[in-house]
């Protein structure tokens, strides 16, 4: 079986670049990828798929894990993620703080990083992978991990894996962060393609990650559960959360 660590042919190479798809307040093991990779390119072009980290994230509450899920519009057999709108039904954004509130309302970081958190239950944003990339800045900001986001412009197959960067988008309103590299003409990095690995449902193998256990709120009831949404560690670990990705 092929994982994310497999890039037969290109030994030596320098890899400082990893494929993920999007996420909404993704888990623990795909900040890891953003904490360990230089370059991070966010898919696109793919086709939105239902029950995924791209719309949905998972935290614990009282009782026990829950899926958060944003509506989003799907009026098409086949939606790309750049095109995919977001969905105002069921007033999905106060049940999502909400939801936070109840779960981490007696955490030690809630309240520290809740200012800062509660614009994205309020403000509406059209399309959700604009929404996700400016989740995903906050999120690195409270980690103090700084990799260079891209948006990919064109769908990388499953034989990324392995071969040179993708060209980043050039999408209205998505900012190139500064100092990323022309790779135009170069042709030492090789891309470690996560997109199939970091999945809720059959996630392919991946040897880098194995989770840390850190202090839940809910430890003492359901156990230490692993790899939920980033928010569950920084709410519970604060600015120690670096040191378990």
């Amino acid at each position: 079986m092929v994982t994310a660590d497999s890039f037969g042919g290109n030994e030596g190479r320098v890899r400082t670049s990893c494929l993920l798809t999007s996420t909404y307040f993704g888990p623990v093991q795909w900040y890891q990828k953003l904490n360990r990779f230089e370059h991070v390119w966010v898919e696109g072009m793919d086709h939105f798929q239902k029950q995924t980290f791209r719309n949905r994230c998972v935290i614990a509450s009282p009782g026990g894990p829950l899926a958060l899920t944003v509506p989003v519009v799907h009026d098409e057999p086949k939606i790309l993620m750049r095109d995919l709108r977001i969905s105002d039904h069921g007033q999905w954004r106060r049940l999502h703080w909400n939801a936070l509130q109840t779960a981490y309302g007696e955490s030690p970081f809630f309240e520290y990083y809740a200012d800062d958190l509660h614009p994205f239950f309020e403000k509406k944003w059209e399309f959700l992978l604009d929404f996700n990339m400016e989740i995903i800045r906050l999120m690195c900001q409270w980690l103090d991990i700084h990799p260079t986001l891209h948006i990919t412009e064109s769908y990388q197959g499953e034989g990324a894996r392995g071969k040179h960067p993708p060209q980043p988008s050039q999408r209205e309103g998505v900012k190139q962060e500064q100092g990323a590299r022309d790779y135009s003409a170069e042709a030492v990095d090789y891309v470690a393609d996560f997109r199939e690995v970091i999945r809720p449902k059959h996630p392919l193998p991946d040897a880098d990650f194995i989770p840390k256990p850190y202090y839940q709120v809910y430890q003492s009831k359901y156990g230490f559960l692993p790899n939920l949404s980033i928010l569950d560690l920084l709410f519970n670990e604060g600015n120690e959360s670096i040191f378990f990705l």
